[in-house]
């Protein structure tokens, strides 16, 4: 995955956006002491920003090592210097699913990690079964992870001590006639206070690793299903078809025809129906990234900033040619009054690639994001849709844009996603702030 990304992403908070700036000497101090214990330099920055992991995109850049959280792309490090790290994104990371384990971790331990923040930096890794990533095997052996969490100043250790403590002065007759444990108790209470008030220790570190996607192997899929686990990635992935055949499915990423079918047959996607295409405006936007790509391909060093849709409309009339020639952009006006007239489209009679381009996924399902950001991998002109849902993609992308283009795409993102995205992202897919919250 590229790194170093343009400013103009930057500067308008379309890639390291909403993370929170650390610039109080003492957080920054325990931050380089969660550095140190990880065996890395401490950070000389002043300020800096982190995202819901730790992760600060400023510290990789001085370090030079966007994996400095993340060294073999597995058993991911984190850093968390308050509670309020739980309403960040996550902005770097090779599993899709980091950010909902993460979520997970901090909203069943709640109490613990405000307790503990007050006096201490948490820190620790995602700890799965292996230490690096070879073959898809390795990546099915993870059926889940569990959060080893330690602290600089050791108050959990010491929190942990001072329980055996007290349970032994209430267990044992004479205990409360043992000075020194008892001073012993004192000088832990001063550092982990009451621990009967205040719990210190996490109630729950251990999770499902359910469904994800991973930037290994050029980009991967897992889906898993009661009775089986599907796979879908480019065939050149080491292991693909071979770890597990009796118990994993493997569809390739270039299949349209049987990554849709599995799609739908599993219940992931809702099919083109009035029900929602019509008050959604799902084929109106469709359409309308179709033809802004094709201007791309025909004139990407033209200046767009003053394009309307009477000028869409314009170049659509003359360059009747290409847009026949390419086919989309007919065939969703097609499906748009196929759908008017009887209430859905005959999903069969679409060329396979075409059915990503009208269909989304069922919002209720647990799948939802996931399933959303593997229908862009099939629709990459739509680059809003790739930004919400795939932004490692979207990124790789951009990397390609004259800069024209560039500037264009982030004017779009800016008038239409970026302007209320709770309500784009409900009107358009479906998706309301709830189903996004762990997401981020």
């Amino acid at each position: 995955m590229t790194t170093k990304k343009p400013d103009l992403l930057r500067d308008n908070e379309l890639i390291y956006g909403r993370l929170l700036t650390v610039d109080e000497p003492h957080l920054i101090q325990r931050y380089n002491k969660a550095l140190a214990a990880f065996g890395l330099k401490p950070t000389k920055l002043k300020s800096f920003q982190i995202d819901r992991t730790g992760f600060s995109p400023e510290v990789a850049e001085e370090c030079d090592d966007y994996d400095y959280l993340d060294p073999n792309e597995v058993n991911r490090r984190f850093i968390i210097l308050t509670p309020s790290q739980i309403d960040l994104p996550v902005v770097h990371t090779a599993f899709s699913n980091t950010s909902q384990l993460m979520f997970e971790f901090m909203s069943r331990n709640r109490r613990a990690i405000d307790a503990l923040t007050i006096k201490d930096v948490i820190y620790g890794e995602i700890e799965d079964s292996i230490p690096k990533v070879n073959d898809i095997e390795d990546l099915l052996s993870i059926s889940q992870v569990e959060f080893k969490v330690l602290s600089a100043e050791d108050v959990l250790g010491k929190a942990a001590e001072l329980g055996k403590l007290v349970d032994r002065l209430k267990q044992e007759p004479d205990a409360w006639r043992d000075s020194a444990m008892l001073n012993r108790m004192v000088e832990l209470a001063k550092i982990c206070g009451d621990i009967r008030e205040n719990a210190l220790v996490p109630d729950q570190v251990i999770f499902r690793h359910n469904a994800y996607w991973t930037s290994h192997f050029g980009g991967l899929y897992v889906f898993v299903d009661p009775d089986i686990t599907t796979v879908i990635s480019d065939p050149a992935a080491p292991g693909f078809r071979r770890s597990r055949p009796w118990q994993v499915s493997y569809l390739s990423i270039n299949d349209a025809d049987k990554v849709f079918k599995f799609l739908a047959t599993t219940g992931r996607i809702e099919l083109p129906r009035a029900s929602w295409v019509e008050a959604s405006g799902y084929l109106e936007h469709r359409a309308e990234m179709v033809v802004r790509a094709l201007i791309r391909d025909a004139e990407p060093n033209r200046n767009l900033t003053d394009v309307d849709k009477v000028w869409l409309q314009t170049w659509i009339q003359s360059h009747a040619d290409l847009i026949t020639r390419d086919g989309n952009f007919p065939f969703l006006n097609a499906a748009k009054r196929e759908i008017a007239q009887l209430g859905h489209l005959k999903i069969e009679d679409v060329f396979p690639q075409q059915r990503f381009l009208v269909i989304r996924a069922k919002p209720d399902h647990p799948d939802a994001w996931l399933t959303n950001r593997l229908i862009s991998d099939f629709v990459p002109s739509d680059f809003v849709s790739r930004y919400i849902f795939n932004k490692d993609g979207f990124y790789e992308d951009y990397g390609g844009f004259s800069d024209a283009w560039r500037s264009h795409v982030v004017d779009v993102l800016k008038t239409t996603y970026l302007k209320d995205k709770v309500a784009f992202r409900t009107r358009l897919y479906g998706l309301t702030d709830l189903m996004h919250v762990a997401q981020k």
